[in-house]
C-alpha cells in the first residue's frame, strides 16, 4: 500500500484515523515493486531511476542476497517536483538483509563487499544505479541491528532540510522485478 500525498508534499507517518497500535497504519508502508513503478514512474527521470533500483535489486540477489526487505525513501518518494520544482536525482534505501550462506565468514563477506563496491558503497550505488544505498547485515549482533535499524528509521522519517515528519515504503527481497522491469517499457536488468 502506498498512501497519498498529505499537505506537505510527503507520504504521511501514519494513516489519519487509524489506531496507531495498528502496524499496517504506520510507516514503513509494505508495498510491492509493481506498486512502486505504477505510481511513482510519472516522468522519464523517475523511470530511470525506477529501473537503476531494480538493477541494483537484480545484482544483489545475483550475489545470494534475497532474504530481507528494503526502506524506500528520499525525495524520490516525496512530491519534489511541487515541493522544490524539480525531479529527483536518485532514490534512497536501506536494505536490511541476511547474507547468503556461503558468505556467513567474516572474512569472506568483507572480501565481496570490497569487491562490489556498486552495491555496498553509497556513492558508487548512487553513481551506477541512482540508488543511494546502504546495508545493514542481519548476521551482527541484536544490539547493532537495533542500533542501526534506529538510526535509519530516524533519519529516513523526517525531511534533512525541514525535519519534517514523513512515511516510507518497504519492500521485500523475495519479490520478483520482472513485472516491474515490465511496466517500464521492458528494460531488463544488466
Amino acid at each position: 500500500m502506498i498512501p497519498h500525498f498529505n499537505q506537505s508534499g510527503v507520504l504521511p507517518p501514519f494513516l489519519p484515523g487509524s489506531e496507531p497500535t495498528d502496524i499496517a497504519a504506520v510507516a514503513p508502508y509494505k508495498t510491492t515493486l509493481f506498486a512502486l513503478v505504477e505510481h511513482f514512474s510519472t516522468c522519464d527521470k523517475r523511470k530511470e531511476i525506477l529501473r537503476g533500483l531494480l538493477n541494483y535489486r537484480v545484482n544483489l540477489k545475483r550475489l545470494g542476497v534475497t532474504n530481507g526487505f528494503q526502506w524506500i525513501d528520499g525525495s524520490f518518494v516525496e512530491d519534489i517536483e511541487k515541493i522544490r520544482g524539480r525531479a529527483p536525482s536518485d532514490i534512497d534505501i536501506v536494505t536490511f538483509a541476511y547474507r547468503p550462506d556461503d558468505l556467513k565468514e567474516t572474512d569472506k563477506w568483507e572480501s565481496l563487499v570490497n569487491e562490489r563496491l556498486d552495491l555496498f558503497h553509497p556513492l558508487q550505488s548512487k553513481s551506477q544505479y541512482l540508488c543511494d544505498a546502504y546495508f545493514v547485515d542481519f548476521t551482527l549482533p541484536p544490539t547493532t541491528i537495533v542500533n542501526r535499524t534506529s538510526y535509519w528509521f530516524g533519519l529516513f522519517s523526517h525531511q534533512r532540510d525541514s525535519f519534517l515528519w514523513k512515511g516510507m515504503l518497504q519492500i521485500e527481497l523475495s519479490e520478483d522485478e520482472g513485472e516491474a522491469f515490465l511496466l517500464l517499457g521492458g528494460q531488463d536488468a544488466s
